[in-house]
């Protein structure tokens, strides 16, 4: 006789069981997101892919439906919900042509409308064969009777202008099922144009693509070069499948070049490498622009990208937003029995992600992507974290630390700020650039006495030094290469040996046109008598009242002093009012992983150091992609030299050098003594 189950502890056991569902398999690391999902009612249910999804859960590859393969959908009683993830189209678009309806004109506006033949749904309409140069705000209506009309586009611009290479002959729309659609031409600002020979609409077949995501990021300006700007853009999180950057702007027109860059491993160090150029352009025209202000990019690996604006001879660009377009996304499929809430989990550590799940609904992927299913609309609720340290940057370094450092023979040792544990980035000053040639000498050190591998990375934008205001100088007596009628001014540089440097000055005149040149005079020119080297110059000029001029640019070589004349050839003109100059140094700065509370130094300064070689560069797509700590070695005074023990080698070749100079004088006295006493030698002759 079998006996039933009890029902207390059938209501014990479903939620154990229920919990024990919910939880990730052992090995498995746990989720670092939760979302609450709120369906669109029972049945299939869409959810878009959005950018609090794509920041934290494993990456997308581009124009695919692949990747994410950590998110998961969890029901109320840990059951784990099965999901689709619907790719873009991969077949290149159709095009269906339109017959052209003239509509009666007004005062101000004129038009078409374009009949597709049947009802048939399409998201682009494109206007072909309008005589160039024109510049129209338009106005999209769509509609499936010619009686109904839906506001498709309020305001849109259409353009093609030649001359200053921008065509835009399309409006981009929702996906809609209509047969009508018509165009409304603002004439208030410009002549009409006559209907067009062609008009063409976008087919989309299967279920409509999610619409473009676009999202502003925060930015920040940065040091950056004369006539250029630098500006870091901070990303949502690492490997987001962009397709472009986008700057908005205020400002009229615009013809200027752009760059975005990413640091990645270059060899065995880190550079910024480019991911895409355009050139940015806008025209404004009767208070209408025409823009193409976008830069497409490769997707990029990190958390932080750079964009660099070459201005010319014109002020910064007034940027108001810079902003992400991504490229086409996929979304979510899945089904709800009831309607009940869901929650989503993702995010597992960089490099852990999961193999991505396989469901039996894959077998009706085919009748979701051909649209013979109409899901609802779901809804998400906001991100919370529930396991912060499973993505978080490394707490400490993947690899041992590096052999044992010998500290003897560095001339400098610096402490390095304390900061937390886990990945940091430390910029080098003026004084490590200038007393470690090429930074093959740099070491860390760690408190006891091992070495702390570190990459190298190179920064696009430079390390900024201000100088002290430049003094008037008299010209040396031997300075024979100086013009007759010059300023010159002594420039104090921070230390001698500095690498390759650009140095900026800035004038508050307006029009003016001066040679200018830097001269210095090395220890061994002055030993040797030669007057003042030129090392740089340049023909500094500006002829518009109205704006302010350009800084002085002098790119300048490693030089051997830490002062230096700068020569203002004024000719029969009144002195340039020059403000305090400024150093521009290449970036440079370490990356490393700090563990524990212990010290670290920083070490230079060593002659005939080989640069170091760490098994760290192996992990550098980890290191790129994840934050950083960064740390600066502040602004104190130079450090002074290391105080050595005594060097034996050294000694003994004194001691050495000391006992010849001994011995010689010896021999010396010697043989004047042998000398003197010699029959004949040393007395007055006799007479």
């Amino acid at each position: 006789m079998s006996r039933r189950p009890k029902p207390r502890l059938l209501a014990l056991a479903l939620p154990a069981l229920a919990l024990l569902l919910s939880l990730p398999a052992p090995g498995a690391p746990p989720p670092r997101w939760e979302r609450p999902v709120t369906p669109g009612g029972a049945g299939p249910n869409r959810l878009e892919v959005d950018v609090p999804l794509l920041s934290g859960a494993a990456p997308l590859r581009p124009g695919t439906g692949e990747g994410l393969a950590d998110l998961r959908l969890v029901a109320a009683d840990g059951r784990e919900v099965p999901y689709l993830l619907v790719g873009p189209l991969r077949t290149g678009p159709r095009w269906t042509a339109a017959r052209v309806l003239s509509v009666p004109a007004t005062k101000g506006s004129s038009g078409f409308e374009a009949d597709l033949g049947r009802p048939q749904t399409v998201d682009r309409l494109e206007v072909q064969g309008l005589p160039a140069p024109f510049l129209k705000r338009v106005r999209l209506e769509g509609s499936g009777d010619r009686a109904r009309w839906t506001l498709l586009v309020a305001e849109g611009t259409l353009f093609d202008l030649p001359e200053e290479g921008l065509t835009r002959t399309w409006l981009a729309f929702p996906a809609s099922e209509l047969r009508y659609l018509r165009l409304t031409f603002d004439d208030t600002r410009s002549g009409r144009l006559p209907l067009p020979p062609s008009v063409r609409a976008r087919l989309l077949a299967g279920t409509p693509p999610p619409p473009p995501l676009r999202v502003g990021v925060p930015f920040e300006k940065r040091a950056s070069e004369p006539r250029t700007s630098r500006y870091r853009l901070k990303l949502p999180g690492p490997g987001l499948p962009l397709s472009a950057v986008e700057v908005v702007t205020g400002a009229g027109n615009v013809l200027r070049r752009a760059t975005v860059t990413e640091a990645r491993l270059v060899g065995s160090a880190v550079e910024p490498v480019p991911l895409g150029s355009a050139t940015l352009r806008r025209s404004v025209r009767d208070g209408l622009s025409a823009d193409e202000m976008t830069v497409p990019v490769t997707p990029p690996s990190e958390a932080e990208v750079e964009l660099v604006v070459e201005d010319g001879d014109n002020p910064p660009l007034a940027i108001r937003e810079v902003a992400l377009l991504f490229a086409p996304l996929p979304w979510v499929y899945f089904e709800s029995p009831d309607g009940a809430p869901l929650v989503a989990r993702f995010g597992a550590p960089r490099g852990e992600a999961p193999a991505p799940p396989r469901y039996d609904l894959e077998a009706g992927r085919p009748a979701v992507e051909r649209g013979a299913v109409v899901p609802s609309p779901a809804r998400w609720g906001e991100r919370r974290e529930v396991a912060p340290s499973s993505a978080a940057a490394p707490a400490g370094s993947p690899l041992p630390a590096g052999a044992a450092l010998d500290a003897s023979g560095f001339r400098f040792e610096r402490k390095v700020p304390d900061g937390p544990t886990g990945l940091t980035a430390l910029l080098l000053d003026s004084h490590v650039l200038a007393h470690a040639p090429g930074l093959s000498s740099v070491r860390i050190a760690t408190s006891d006495g091992r070495q702390l591998p570190y990459l190298l990375e190179t920064l696009g934008e430079p390390l900024e030094v201000p100088l002290p205001a430049p003094a008037p100088a008299k010209a040396p007596a031997r300075a024979r290469s100086i013009p007759p009628r010059s300023s010159v001014y002594r420039l104090v540089l921070p230390f001698p040996g500095l690498p390759d440097a650009r140095l900026t000055v800035k004038t508050g005149a307006r029009v003016f046109e001066r040679n200018v040149t830097l001269h210095v005079e090395a220890p061994e020119d002055r030993s040797r008598g030669e007057g003042l080297r030129s090392v740089a110059g340049t023909t500094w000029r500006h002829a518009d009242p109205e704006t302010e001029a350009p800084p002085l640019s002098l790119s300048l070589p490693p030089l051997p002093s830490a002062e230096a004349l700068l020569v203002v050839d004024d000719g029969d003109n009144s002195p340039l009012p020059l403000e305090a100059p400024k150093l521009q140094l290449p970036g440079r700065r370490l990356r490393f992983f700090r563990e524990g509370t212990g010290s670290l130094t920083l070490l230079y300064g060593k002659d005939g150091l080989p640069a170091p070689r760490y098994d760290l560069a192996l992990l550098a797509p980890r290191l790129l992609g994840a934050p950083a700590h960064e740390l600066s070695l502040g602004t104190a005074e130079a450090p002074s030299e290391r105080a050595e023990g005594p060097d034996v080698p050294r000694l003994v070749f004194w001691g050495v050098l000391a006992g010849a100079v001994v011995l010689l004088l010896a021999l010396v006295v010697r043989l004047v003594r042998r000398e003197e006493g010699a029959p004949g030698g040393g007395g007055p002759e006799g007479s």
